[in-house]
């Protein structure tokens, strides 16, 4: 039985053997595992930054994955560190500062390719490495501009290899387990009408790097940079990357679309350099959004709110409906769902079928404290019985290279990649707008 079925009837364990079978449930490996060196699969990591690096070592946790060839433009430093590392991990690989050069030296010679370049950057390299018949991890966001991200996508629908977009909640066995058994299945938050997330930073201040390490002025010319602060804090530049909002609100912006299953009519936005200001920070620190969504049972209004000037909160998405909230996060200490006691019918039944972890004793109000007749009782909380222990992006990597060996589908094809970009770039034109700004269907056509 298909388990994303809103008829169906499996229950968490044969759920979890579904998710394994495709390398994403707690505890699952890689199935390239049992095939040993003879199924390895060639990769080039195209960008060496910290994004690459944490891609870098979560494919060192996936056996027969070799990275080959590395390429970034920071040779002196950056390349020169990870080249490093692939040799502590016995992983054999050629250095290019040039992505064309590596292309045409290596071909015939890779498989796929992870780009994980500033966004600017994004449509130029996927497109070229599918052009040349690998298929393509290309992180988030696809591109600064909905154009580039269709161009992408229309590129590998052309060369026939895949492309995997790195929003990777939506290959984590949580999301998954939230998504298919107790939104589409059991329905377990009645009519969804609010969501709600965040994803709030610390103050930090701009990078920096001593002279020694700079790329020369050319070199940085060449590859789109004014500076070397430029190239240290691309995602604060205009025409480099989108700002916090792209940064970090794409991640759970994607994540309203998956779980109402619409893409948005309108948004509004507000936002600006408050803290910073515009001589240091070209896009907005803080930035907070509104998303109207049509669904078949009725409007669903999505409130988005990132900041980067004070942590608190950290990052959650919430789904609220009229029988139950899911409060849901990446970070494995914060998923919980919410019986709504007024509303919602018994969830014992969904206990013993193993869907949800029984409610801890909740904490009653003492008896000096007063509540208001218009207050609503804390209501219970129920554990969601799956987790994971991989690292955050380790499950959608295994996904793309199952997909490569033919024995899965994406989680995140370009098509679903190219929404949500259209999806969360359309914030900055709302705060630029000063009001609500409308989707058209044509946005959404590749």
């Amino acid at each position: 039985m298909d388990p994303t079925s809103p008829a169906g009837t499996i229950d968490r364990r044969d759920f979890l053997k579904t998710t394994a079978a495709a390398g994403l449930a707690l505890g699952s490996t890689s199935l390239a595992a049992a095939a040993g060196g003879s199924n390895d699969l060639r990769v080039a990591l195209v960008g060496a930054g910290n994004q690459g690096m944490v891609l870098l070592e979560s494919c060192q946790k996936i056996p027969n994955i070799r990275i080959t060839a590395l390429c970034d433009i920071w040779k002196e430093y950056r390349q020169k560190y990870v080249s490093g590392r692939l040799r502590t991990y016995g992983q054999t690989h050629n250095t290019y500062v040039d992505i064309r050069e590596m292309l045409d030296k290596e071909k015939g010679r890779l498989d796929a390719a992870i780009i994980a370049t500033p966004d600017f950057w994004h449509a130029e390299h996927a497109i070229a490495c599918l052009q040349a018949g690998l298929h393509v991890y290309c992180e988030k966001e696809m591109s600064t501009t909905a154009e580039d991200a269709r161009r992408i996508v229309r590129a590998a629908r052309e060369s026939g290899k895949l492309l995997q977009v790195g929003h990777q909640r939506r290959s984590n066995p949580r999301y998954l387990f939230s998504y298919q058994k107790l939104i589409r299945e059991a329905s377990l938050l009645g009519r969804i009408t609010t969501a709600n997330g965040q994803w709030n930073r610390s103050r930090q201040d701009l990078l920096t790097m001593p002279a020694k390490y700079a790329i020369p002025p050319e070199t940085l010319e060449k590859y789109g940079y004014r500076s070397m602060e430029q190239f240290l804090n691309w995602r604060w530049y205009r025409g480099l990357g989108g700002g916090p909002i792209v940064d970090l609100g794409s991640h759970q912006i994607d994540i309203f679309n998956w779980f109402l299953g619409a893409t948005p009519r309108t948004v509004m936005a507000s936002g600006g350099t408050d803290y910073y200001g515009r001589d240091t920070h070209e896009w907005y620190d803080t930035v907070m959004a509104v998303y109207e969504y049509p669904t078949p049972a009725g409007t669903v209004r999505a409130f988005y709110q990132t900041g980067t000037t004070n942590g608190f909160g950290g990052y959650f998405e919430l789904f609220m409906g009229d029988q139950g909230s899911l409060e849901i996060s990446e970070s494995g200490a914060r998923a919980k769902v919410y019986r709504d006691v007024a509303n919602a019918p018994d969830w014992g039944s969904l206990v013993k079928r193993g869907l949800l972890m029984a409610p801890k004793d909740e904490p009653k109000p003492q008896p000096q404290v007063v509540l208001d007749v218009r207050e609503t009782a804390p209501p219970p909380s129920y554990a969601l019985p799956v987790q994971s222990l991989k690292l955050y992006h380790q499950p959608h990597l295994e996904n793309f290279f199952d997909a490569v060996r033919g024995r899965s589908k994406l989680t995140c094809p370009g098509e679903i990649g190219f929404e949500t970009a259209v999806t969360v770039l359309k914030v900055n034109e709302a705060v630029e707008a000063k009001r609500a700004v409308a989707f058209s269907p044509s946005d959404f056509e590749i």
